[in-house]
C-alpha cells in the first residue's frame, strides 16, 4: 500500500493540475468525472493530467486514503488537494477555480 500511496504523491507534486477519474478526458466513465473535465475545460486548463482509476484498483482505493476523501473524482492544483465535482462546480460558479488555476506569473 505504501508503495501506490508514493506513486500517487509523484502524480500529485509532479503536475501541477493532476484531476483522479472514472475513465479518460476523451471518455469520462460516470457523470461526476465528466462534469469535472467540462469544468476544467470550461477553465481553459492545458496542463491537465488524468488518472483513470477504473484502471488500477490499488489507485482506485489508495487515492480515497491519499486525501483522506471517498469519492472519486479528485482534484489537485499545485499539489493541494481540491474536492470532488460539486466542489469544483461551487468554486467555477464563484469564480475562484479559475483564480486557483491560473498561472503563476
Amino acid at each position: 500500500m505504501e508503495d501506490v500511496q508514493k506513486r500517487i504523491d509523484d502524480l500529485v507534486k509532479g503536475n501541477r493540475v493532476v484531476l483522479f477519474m472514472k475513465g479518460t478526458a476523451q471518455f469520462p466513465m460516470c457523470g461526476f468525472s465528466g462534469r469535472a473535465i467540462q469544468i476544467l475545460k470550461a477553465c481553459g486548463v492545458q496542463d491537465l493530467q488524468t488518472v483513470n482509476v477504473l484502471e488500477d484498483e490499488a489507485v482506485r482505493q489508495g487515492i480515497k486514503t491519499y486525501a483522506n476523501w471517498p469519492t472519486i473524482p479528485q482534484l489537485y492544483i499545485d499539489g493541494e488537494f481540491v474536492g470532488g465535482s460539486d466542489i469544483m462546480m461551487e468554486m467555477y460558479q464563484a469564480g475562484e477555480l479559475q483564480q486557483v488555476l491560473s498561472p503563476k506569473s
